[in-house]
């Protein structure tokens, strides 16, 4: 038998040229080293595709950075899950991969599982109430990072009112520099909220699963996910709220023409301005962009992405459609009740077939367990990715415009190209610079040089193709939480390893997990750019690399999806069963295999996609 092909051992990974000095970008504990040569030898390490599918811009690390901690901690210090440890990251090429860490010795075990049983538990058992507290403390801490206040530029002189009646004793220097720090801080805060009880949700959709296994052996993945659906979701709610603009617009056939208009956003914002009509509508349209516009038109990991509230054109696109499918007597609400429905009968159905009542309760416990939290992986995605971020990016615009309006660097998101514990170095750089007195040259074209050079590693590393894992793979992969949020198998590390051995045109059937049950023809629109969302048109079946919480809008327009990334509990696993449409995920090459207009047969019971014509 040929003996298997492996994967590059951490530092063996050879690099393109045009990258040659990638490595400064990320903070030093991001490299792989000869330090860690033996324990990182020793794990597995894959592409984040899900959170990091792109080149990594150094400041927009801080959320990787951030997570990486928090969602750690919650595992091996907090919770306690007894044989789990934390994810370690490394950037690659400026690209992060990833690794579960092996678990710990049996004795550190043994003594996380009394914490976990008491801690855990709790938490299942007053979900709700606590789920209350978490919103309210996570709004402020929102609220708070939008009242820090940026100086839009140094004054020449510090005004009266710093002196008198008694010298401030400190000034615009220091302010700036705190501003900066509390920002940070407040993000790193942030994400620790974001891990409160999101390992708690995945880990009750497992517990949930594993119970179903045991009791109904035939049971697909499809339905025991379909199982947890029919859930109220504040992700979904910015779509709702575009759902409730177009009927308001539609009852008024000067708005509704307006809005269907090829008009840009601002053209017509200035235009209802103009009538009574429109500013009856632009009240509701102000009281549903605060909180619920902040929302990525991506998946809020990235800077230049923008958001509802930056990129106008992308709500006013849906509004647009929305009004001319109700216009045409079309639902274009997500229907809630008929999902729950469905979920409450099937439920019922497989608790008839429970034959003990040792075993009903078992059901029925962690049944309710998933059922209570596990919306909270949908929920804290609108708070933190989007709203949180949201918030984050207008400031750090904020401190971007005042290093370009000092001199220190050309262009507001070049701040991006310095992670977060170089920033420090350019305001401190700007403020003493201004501290010094007149005539005086700042670092500004150390920074600038800095940054171009970076620009164009950044852009020679959009052009590699990195590979997909690094190290040495388990005979098995086991973890659960790789499985199923990432999507990552025996078998899909199989395929790595065979590399790309079989042409795109030759393939005739693609499989991935059966995330969202039933069966359907039709022809695929691929969406491999943000932009190129807005081509899906009604029945298409979306292809796409994984989705985003900002495309719920089209997610009443599509009869099914394909990802090439993710696994049972990904964010295109959890709104397909939400919308009720078949859906298979992490098939690894559907992006690269299926062209716009293929027709294909989705199968959401069984995770199997047919190519039956191309196009």
């Amino acid at each position: 038998m040929a003996e298997k092909k492996g994967f590059p051992m951490p530092l063996e990974v050879e690099y393109p040229k045009e990258l040659q000095g990638w490595e400064e970008m990320y903070p030093p504990t991001y490299l792989f080293s000869k330090e860690r040569q033996e324990w990182e030898e020793k794990h597995f390490w894959f592409h984040d595709k899900i959170h990091a599918p792109e080149a990594m811009y150094p400041l927009d690390l801080i959320f990787q950075e951030a997570w990486q901690i928090s969602l750690s901690q919650y595992t091996t210090r907090v919770f306690c899950i007894p044989p789990a440890q934390g994810i370690a990251q490394r950037m690659v090429g400026c690209y992060m991969y990833i690794t579960p860490v092996a678990p710990p010795p049996p004795e550190i075990i043994g003594e996380k599982a009394g914490l976990f049983q008491k801690r855990v538990f709790y938490v299942f058992d007053h979900y709700d109430e606590l789920w209350g507290m978490w919103l309210k403390k996570f709004r402020a801490l929102g609220e708070e990072m939008e009242a820090i206040k940026v100086p839009e530029d140094f004054p020449k002189f510090e005004s009266d009112d710093t002196v008198f009646p008694e010298p401030r004793g400190y000034y615009t220097s220091f302010e700036v520099m705190e501003a900066w720090d509390k920002l940070v801080n407040l993000m790193i805060k942030g994400w620790q909220f974001h891990f409160q009880y999101l390992n708690l949700a995945y880990l009750a959709y497992l517990l949930f699963t594993d119970t179903c296994r045991k009791l109904f052996p035939g049971a697909s993945e499809s339905t025991i996910g379909k199982l947890v659906a029919g859930a109220y979701v504040q992700m979904f709610r910015p779509e709702e709220e575009l759902c409730r603009l177009a009927r308001l617009a539609a009852a008024v056939p000067e708005i509704a023409k307006l809005l269907k208009s090829d008009l840009p956003a601002e053209k017509k914002l200035e235009t209802l301005r103009k009538t009574a009509e429109g500013n009856d509508w632009l009240v509701e349209f102000e009281k549903s962009k605060d909180p619920w516009f902040y929302v990525s038109c991506g998946s809020g990991w990235f800077h230049y992405e923008g958001s509802w509230t930056t990129k106008l054109e992308i709500p006013f696109g849906y509004l647009k459609s929305y009004v001319e499918r109700v216009e045409r007597g079309e639902k274009i609400e997500r229907d809630l009740p008929a999902i729950d429905k469905e979920r409450a009968q099937l439920a019922e159905e497989y608790r008839k077939l429970i034959k003990t009542d040792e075993d009903r309760k078992a059901f029925d416990d962690t049944y309710k367990a998933v059922r209570t939290i596990y919306k909270y992986a949908e929920d804290h995605l609108f708070w933190v990715e989007h709203w949180f971020h949201t918030i984050w990016f207008d400031k750090v615009r904020e401190f971007g415009r005042l290093l370009v309006k000092r001199g220190i660097l050309k262009d507001v998101n070049d701040i991006y190209l310095f992670n977060r514990f170089e920033v420090p170095n350019l305001m401190e750089d700007m403020a003493t610079t201004w501290a010094l007195g007149e005539g005086v040259p700042s670092g500004a074209k150390y920074w600038q040089a800095k940054a171009e050079k970076r620009k164009k590693i950044l852009e020679a590393a959009k052009k590699w193709n990195p590979i997909p894992a690094i190290g040495t793979p388990p005979e098995e992969i086991a973890e659960p939480f790789t499985i199923m949020l990432w999507g990552i198998t025996t078998d899909k590390v199989n395929e790595w390893l065979k590399g790309s051995a079989v042409a795109p045109a030759d393939v005739t059937e693609l499989k991935g997990f059966a995330s969202s049950a039933g069966i359907i023809e039709g022809k695929v629109r691929v969406v491999k750019l943000l932009e190129e969302i807005t081509k899906v048109e009604q029945g298409d079946i979306l292809v796409c690399p994984t989705t985003n919480p900002a495309w719920a809008p089209i997610f009443t327009k599509i009869k099914a999806s394909i990802t090439d990334i993710g696994g049972l509990t990904s964010h295109a696993a959890i709104v397909c069963r939400e919308y009720g449409i078949p859906s298979v995920t992490g098939t690894g090459i559907a992006t690269t295999v299926l062209k716009t207009g293929d027709t294909v047969k989705v199968d959401g019971n069984t995770g199997i996609v047919k190519i039956l014509k191309r196009a």
